[in-house]
């Protein structure tokens, strides 16, 4: 396995002037249990962040309804004033409840608020890219996003977003936002054993449009195979870096973003831009 470089995995999506190194990082976990609240050790996650930008990373993908505002302010803490390089995408589309509850928040007060409150736990002028969190945990089939990408694509008219991407959609809510704004990048649930979206992916790289799975590593629950733990083993590497370097493989315009509170959990994620898959270990896991 060659020592990696960043350089060897890098898309840059239409409509944007941006690269982006294909392994970049999840900050959801830097918050507390469940995110919410503050993380055990401020200072461990202020580490974190700033090795994954010197290994590399140049995309953070955060939202300051995790902790609520926690992740935010830690990563204006840890990187600010921000490298030229780095893009940082946050969503918007929720709010959490006092009991800890994911709430919808689409209302065009809301949407504008959440922004607001973005650029200001960040410290910047304009965010790099929004990305618009459908209705519900579960993608609605066919719920409209109209009225709030409007809002949006009037926040960038603005200057205050520069690109504007979506979470948790069907292909269906892909071509109506696209009617409305250009959209950078798409944001689902998508890992080794989770492929709903194997048509979708295929059909926005054709485009030139990012895919960004979330829970590419399963999430809450980490992915659990005996056919991943018996390529890994062949490899001698870790299974979660295994499914990593299979999302690479998968799609030239998948952009991974593992989180992690661990700073050598990080080096293994990274290093995942450097493991060669061959045939057989492809279409063994392919067959998962």
């Amino acid at each position: 396995m060659s020592a990696y470089s960043p350089s060897r995995h890098r898309f840059t999506p239409a409509h944007t002037a941006k690269t982006f190194n294909r392994i970049g990082y999840g900050a959801m976990q830097l918050a507390g249990p469940h995110v919410w609240g503050p993380p055990a050790d401020r200072a461990s996650a202020i580490a974190i962040l700033r090795e994954a930008v010197a290994l590399g990373v140049n995309h953070i993908d955060t939202a300051d309804f995790y902790g609520p505002h926690v992740t935010n302010e830690i990563i204006r803490e840890a990187l600010h004033p921000y490298p030229a390089d780095l893009t940082i995408v946050t969503k918007v589309g929720f709010r959490r409840g006092t009991d800890r509850s994911w709430l919808p928040a689409h209302a065009d007060r809301e949407l504008v608020d959440a922004v607001h409150d973005n650029l200001r736990r960040l410290g910047l002028d304009a965010l790099d890219v929004v990305n618009l969190r459908a209705p519900g945990l579960e993608a609605p089939e066919g719920k409209p996003l109209g009225e709030a990408l409007e809002t949006l694509a009037r926040l960038q008219r603005d200057g205050l977003i520069r690109h504007i991407g979506l979470s948790q959609v069907t292909a269906q809510q892909v071509a109506e936002a696209q009617r409305i704004a250009d959209i950078v990048c798409v944001q689902n649930h998508y890992n080794l054993a989770h492929r709903g979206d194997d048509a979708l992916i295929d059909a926005l790289a054709a485009q030139g449009i990012a895919y960004v799975p979330f829970f590419p590593l399963g999430g809450f629950s980490p992915l659990q195979s005996d056919t991943l733990t018996r390529v890994a083993a062949a490899l001698r590497v870790p299974p979660m870096q295994v499914a990593l370097a299979w999302l690479l493989r998968r799609a030239p315009n998948i952009l991974v973003i593992p989180g992690t509170a661990s700073l050598a959990h990080l080096r293994e994620n990274i290093a995942a831009g450097a493991l060669e898959l061959d045939a057989q270990a492809l279409a063994d896991l392919d067959d998962l």
